[in-house]
């Protein structure tokens, strides 16, 4: 074979392993931790999110992002007791 014809294909096999490559890379750059349910949280730096506000004893969920201070916990439900009717 020719040096012309070789490198077309030689090309292609190199972009596909780099690519390859290049996606086993980036699916390992994420971490996700599960916290048990009996676990509390801290909240960290500059964390801004909707949160849930009780209002007239049902859960809302604020339309804008408030900023939740760092240091702050952030329990599971189980951890606060509900007002019983």
């Amino acid at each position: 074979m020719r040096a012309s014809a070789i490198a077309p294909w030689m090309l292609l096999w190199m972009g596909i392993g780099c690519a390859a490559l290049a996606i086993g890379f980036a699916g390992g750059c994420s971490r996700t931790v599960l916290v048990p349910e009996s676990s509390p949280i801290r909240i960290g730096p500059e964390t801004r999110t909707r949160v849930y506000a009780l209002d007239g004893g049902e859960w809302v969920l604020s339309e804008n992002r408030v900023e939740i201070p760092e240091g702050w916990y952030c329990v599971p439900p189980s951890f606060v007791e509900e007002e019983k009717r």
